[in-house]
């Protein structure tokens, strides 16, 4: 059988233009990945741009900005208005379901271009023409530097950069369980390629606005624990988010706050978002409870220890489905 990296190295050394994309809402992962593989396309004189489904979140904004990523933002540009045609190949990074990719389905299925996803995550559908998915990886970050390391492109300091901020995002610094000794390793090879670990640091982890800690406040106000202290809740209402001015992208890594607790096994928050649109729910385990298998009861899925799921109807209504189910799951063990 044909080595899947290979393969994709084939693919991708046959195309002219790459349209890149990945998930809404992007995370550190999702566009440290995305800016790498621009750039290593760039050295294979490979022509390719991002398309962000949402906004750039502006903590991230450096990895595109220091390395002059050409990039659409569909919430600026109307994605129907886009000329999908002068693209010859589709790479989708971090994510492998349509759901995750808003608006995008109907300007690519139909085209007869190869459609490319790499990925790490458990949940996955079947529409690409080649997957690249590790499941055991901490990052799509990993498997990108694989890649890239196959195909034989150097290891620069923009791409090293890119890379480090997309393991180091997805292991909250090296200290998920998710981090493994290749992670370590990778880790290494980035530093040793140039990567000033200080200067990311702040980027991603003292460079937030004050509003994210007026909301997580919000958040923390919020916790009901359930279960003898097995189950963390938290609810955000859309009043939250408006009287702190904060915005989703301000909720990230929240859920794991209440993981410091000894006795809470899961943890569940819910955000009822400014702009009407699903409840956004999202779920964290210390590993006990597979909570993508949860998650894909809902729609939703992820990682067994860390995943998410949309839902119609008001917070309130989501709440209790969520709880509800969640309860049932742990008496049922």
């Amino acid at each position: 059988m044909p080595d899947v990296y290979q393969q994709f190295i084939a693919s991708l050394s046959h195309a002219k233009s790459v349209l890149i994309t990945t998930h809404v809402r992007p995370d550190g992962d999702a566009l440290g990945s995305t800016a790498a593989l621009h750039l290593a396309l760039k050295q294979k004189g490979i022509r390719s741009e991002v398309l962000l489904l949402s906004h750039l979140p502006t903590k991230y904004s450096f990895i595109f900005r220091d390395n002059a990523v050409p990039f659409h933002d569909a919430e600026n540009e109307n994605l129907a208005a886009m000329d999908f045609s002068k693209y010859d190949c589709l790479l989708v990074a971090d994510t492998g379901t349509w759901n995750q990719l808003p608006g995008l389905k109907p300007m690519v299925e139909h085209r007869n271009i190869p459609k490319l996803v790499l990925d790490h995550h458990l949940t996955q559908e079947d529409w690409a023409d080649q997957k690249l998915v590790i499941k055991e990886a901490a990052a799509a970050g990993e498997i990108v530097a694989e890649l890239l390391d196959q195909w034989d492109v150097p290891m620069t300091r923009g791409i090293a950069s890119a890379l480090y901020v997309a393991i180091a995002s997805d292991t909250g610094w090296f200290q998920f369980s998710n981090t493994r000794p290749f992670t370590m390793r990778l880790a290494a090879k980035l530093m040793e390629a140039g990567v000033d670990t200080d200067v990311l640091y702040q980027h991603l982890y003292q460079n937030e606005r004050a509003e994210r800690l007026k909301v997580q406040t919000r958040a923390m106000q919020s916790m009901e624990l359930l279960a003898n202290g097995r189950l963390a809740v938290m609810t955000l209402k859309q009043a939250d988010l408006e009287e702190t001015n904060a915005h989703v992208n301000d909720t990230e890594n929240l859920i794991n706050i209440p993981l410091m607790v000894k006795t809470v096994e899961a943890s569940i928050l819910i955000i009822e978002p400014r702009d009407f649109g699903p409840v956004r729910v999202s779920l964290r385990s210390k590993g006990q409870i597979d909570v993508s298998k949860f998650a894909e009861q809902f729609g939703g899925g992820g990682h067994a220890r860390a995943s998410g799921l949309k839902i119609e109807g008001t917070v309130q209504e989501a709440h209790d489905k969520v709880v509800a189910a969640m309860l049932g799951r742990m008496a049922g063990e």
